[in-house]
């Protein structure tokens, strides 16, 4: 059910009553399906029965009718996916977090300059240690981690059963000898891999064109964290292949805080507004 706290203007919003939100915001009629998430939002007095908005909503509404910037955070860990993201309109930003195994995400307003703060508290970005990693960089193939994850989604128990298990799924695969050790290290220790994609609607040869930016990351706790560079991001549906190679760099909470920042797209790279 949705719901809200006032004094802090935050809400709490499934994907179908933002959908409503989004039809009311634009003067339409939610679909039929949606009546009953239009009555939710109505029984909260988030929306009249004419279908009026709260002030409550105004930021949110506001960002979600011309958004400048559209940012999607995926993390998978442990509990599976979880969305967050952020909507940067003309005058607001609004933040949402969703939770492993809610429907309803939270949304809230962020101060602009906070955005980068906001994606690094997001994927849980934190100082790592020191280890030296066997490898700076471990290559294989997106069929070797396909059976490593086979693998530890069915662990065994004993821990050394399942590293000898992972590396042979590694290296059945064909991952080089001297690799299989480091991509089994770092598999077995993955807390989280996540990704963050900014959208924008920029110019090319003077048109309207969609434009995206994305960094994926490994998670892997002590063994600190690694950029996936191979798929190469933004990645189109059907791309990626068993035959697709696997390429992870190990990086610091340092790269990782200038690459998120770099995501954003400069002011002169964003199209004309309508």
């Amino acid at each position: 059910m949705p719901s809200y706290d006032s004094s802090r203007s935050r809400l709490r919003l499934a994907d179908r009553h933002v959908r409503v939100l989004a039809r009311l915001a634009e003067g339409k009629t939610p679909s039929a399906e949606l009546f009953p998430s239009l009555g939710e939002l109505q029984a909260l007095g988030l929306v009249g029965e004419e279908g009026q908005l709260s002030p409550l909503l105004r930021e949110l509404t506001e960002a979600l009718g011309a958004p400048v910037l559209t940012i999607s955070v995926e993390i998978t860990g442990e509990a599976g996916p979880v969305h967050h993201g952020a909507v940067v309109g003309p005058n607001s930003v609004i933040a949402h977090e969703g939770w492993p195994g809610e429907e309803e995400s939270e949304y809230i307003p962020v101060e602009p300059s906070t955005l980068v703060f906001e994606l690094a508290r997001m994927v849980h970005l934190r100082r790592g240690a020191d280890e030296q990693p066997a490898a700076p960089r471990v290559v294989s193939t997106m069929r070797a981690l396909d059976g490593a994850f086979a693998v530890i989604t069915a662990p065994s128990g004993e821990a050394e059963e399942d590293r000898d298990a992972v590396h042979k799924a590694v290296t059945d695969a064909g991952t080089p000898g001297e690799m299989a050790g480091p991509l089994t290290e770092l598999v077995l220790a993955l807390n989280s891999y996540w990704r963050v994609t900014v959208a924008w609607d920029g110019e090319h040869d003077g048109a309207h064109a969609p434009m995206l930016r994305s960094l994926a990351v490994w998670d892997c706790g002590p063994r600190g964290y690694w950029i996936r560079e191979q798929p190469k991001e933004p990645i189109l549906p059907g791309q990626v292949t068993p035959e697709s190679p696997l390429e992870l760099v190990r990086s610091d909470a340092g790269e990782i805080w200038r690459r998120l920042t770099g995501l954003l797209p400069e002011k002169e790279e964003l199209g004309p507004r309508p």
